[in-house]
């Protein structure tokens, strides 16, 4: 069947000025104005100017064609002109104040409109001074729609939430995600990020950011929960908000708001149902007799239809064949798997688009740039290597018996060690993060990396801590750890003549996943060799690996790589005294044995004890 696709109307918003404005007689709990626009129009919106400011008030609209049979147009309206403190904002970008003056509603031919405000709960304003509507076009683009997205928690670092959002499908034309949020005060900045192509890896990217706003007065609330953003490719895209001191952020939820969209004119001569079908990326834009009928839509006026999505079994005729893995994503050259000290099995999956996170047992004993992916029959696979925004978070078990030299050497008076196992010996650099269920303390903290041997402790970061609120919980003390070659942690907490503060720590260590395309079976995740970083067909890879949702797999448990980890890693390094003793005691040796042999050559060459 043949079809038009008409791109939305790019005209600009046209709006008239009400001819006259009078208010309407005040009643106990109302009170409002009416407006006469002088002729009856078809208008889509209205927008309103008080001469007052810090109001906050809920409303309705009404519209008639000739003043006496009215219309309710828009039910429930909230408007508010709310200025605010820069401090309210919590020392990100203010916007100086919180307003809705507009309001949008379905197209309505009128002359008249009756704006009635609630004088229940707020101070009565003065007479409406200037007000002004939107009229319909037509053909007029519709505004966007806007599409629910699912979120899910992500861990995170003390201060921040994380959520993913998932979109329905990549290269949207998604202009700002909107959010509700469960909280009478709001003001915290917030970013969305997604990951993009840079210099052979994916790095996260900010989309966009705006300072997020909500107050609530006498049961109404305004806000600006609206965080505009660059048209994204991917189906993933990362929320981050910044908590400061807050409780975690409390979404309840999240929309993508989209561009207008186009929409489509074809002709039915019978009126029954036609099958629309799409998703096709071979197949290029058609070309139809029906062109000739453009300039004409206009005045066809034509009706609007409704699209219902079928189900998999009510689809006509058979699902269309799986799109190929291009060759770029297939098997690739052949690996030597002896050059590899490291070998982790990466769990069997269905066959497409996986993903697949790298552990601190990785990170460990891995510079990232040799990892490979080997199929069972030693080919490897390419895949893309993404740095991820969200941190690998580990928690940390307290040693009890820290020992009395360990104590000693960063303690003393007044000073509680905690020494913390670290999950690995060789870790990149991390964020050690504190936590406490005491309430009012005010505490020195200092770091160290505990030394192998009789060496002295590390010193590695420091950082006071303080909290004097008994109605709520301490904040975390999060600190700066450089790269890590240790098996512990001791943290030196300076509690004076007070009782031991207890805490937990937890480590967040920078997070990366592998995206390919899995063949079906198990395969294996190769390390520890001396490799540059593998050069794939990126430009042939990249697009499908970013457009498509990717499964989540799993690495088994690294008891079998840490085994053969015991015997190709060489332990800690001897200390000086250590060395000294070895050389002391072999050259003693060496000096015996000489004298045993001088010896026995003097007595020439008889044992010691026989008879001459």
């Amino acid at each position: 069947m043949q079809y038009l696709l008409v791109a939305p109307a790019e005209e600009p918003a046209r709006w008239i000025r009400a001819a006259t404005v009078r208010p309407v007689p005040p009643t106990r709990t109302e009170s409002g104005a009416e407006l006469d626009l002088g002729a009856v129009r078809t208008i889509a919106g209205l927008e309103v100017a008080f001469p007052d400011a810090g109001y906050l008030k809920r409303a309705r609209l009404e519209g008639s064609a000739d003043g006496r049979r009215w219309v309710v147009l828009a039910p429930e309206l909230v408007l508010y002109q709310l200025p605010l403190d820069p401090a309210a904002c919590g020392g990100a970008a203010c916007p100086g104040e919180l307003v809705r003056r507009e309001v949008r509603f379905e197209p309505a031919a009128v002359r008249h409109l009756r704006l009635v405000l609630d004088d229940r709960r707020s101070p009565r304003l003065r007479p409406l001074t200037q007000a002004r509507a939107l009229l319909a076009r037509e053909l007029a683009a519709a505004p966007g729609p806007t599409i629910p997205l699912p979120a899910q928690a992500r861990p995170s670092e003390p201060g921040t939430s994380r959520l993913t959002l998932r979109l329905p499908g990549p290269h949207l034309p998604v202009r700002a995600i909107v959010l509700e949020v469960n909280a009478e005060r709001l003001a915290r900045k917030a970013r969305v990020l997604e990951a993009r192509l840079a210099g052979g890896r994916l790095a996260p990217v900010e989309l966009g950011s705006a300072t997020l706003l909500q107050v609530e007065r006498d049961g109404v609330r305004a806000s600006a929960l609206r965080i505009p953003v660059d048209r994204p490719e991917e189906l993933e895209l990362e929320l981050v908000v910044d908590d400061g001191d807050n409780a975690p952020f409390a979404l309840t939820d999240v929309r993508a708001e989209l561009a207008p969209l186009p929409w489509i004119y074809f002709e039915s001569k019978d009126g029954r149902p036609v099958e629309a079908r799409l998703g096709d990326p071979a197949r290029s834009a058609p070309r139809y007799d029906l062109e000739a009928l453009r300039p004409e839509l206009p005045r066809l006026r034509p009706r609007g239809a409704t699209a219902v999505a079928l189900a998999p079994e009510e689809r006509a005729g058979s699902a269309a064949p799986a799109a190929a893995v291009p060759e770029s994503a297939g098997p690739a050259a052949a690996l030597d798997r002896k050059a590899f000290r490291f070998s982790r099995t990466i769990e069997a999956a269905p066959p497409g688009l996986a993903a697949v996170r790298t552990d601190a047992f990785v990170l460990a004993r891995s510079e990232l740039s040799e990892l490979r992916i080997a199929t069972p029959d030693g080919r490897q696979l390419p895949y893309l290597l993404e740095r991820r925004d969200e941190p690998l978070d580990l928690p940390l078990q307290e040693h009890e018996g820290a020992g009395a030299r360990t104590s000693a050497a960063v303690g003393g008076r007044g000073v509680t060690v905690h020494v913390l196992e670290l999950p690995e010996r060789r870790l990149p650099g991390a964020r050690l993060v504190l936590s406490t269920r005491s309430r009012v303390f005010s505490r020195e903290v200092r770091v160290y990396a505990e030394a192998e041997g009789s060496g002295a402790p590390a010193s590695l970061a420091a950082g006071s801590w303080e909290h004097a609120d008994p109605g709520k919980a301490a904040p975390q003390l999060a600190l700066e750890l450089p790269p890590l070659r240790s098996a512990r942690l001791l943290v030196a907490v300076g509690d004076g003549d007070n009782a031991p503060l207890p805490i937990a720590g937890r480590l967040l260590l920078p997070s990366y996943r592998l995206r390919f395309f899995h063949p079906g079976p198990a395969l294996a995740l190769l390390f520890g060799a001396d490799l540059p970083a593998p050069q794939y067909d990126l430009a042939l890879l990249a697009p499908r690996l970013r457009a498509a949702a990717a499964r989540e797999v799993a690495l088994a448990p690294a008891e079998d790589a840490a085994k053969g980890a015991a015997a190709a890693e060489p332990g800690p390094a001897p200390s000086r005294a250590a060395r000294l003793a070895f050389w002391i005691v072999l050259g003693t040796a060496v000096v015996a044995l000489l004298a045993l042999v001088a010896r026995l050559l003097a007595r020439g060459g008889q044992a010691p004890g026989a008879e001459p």
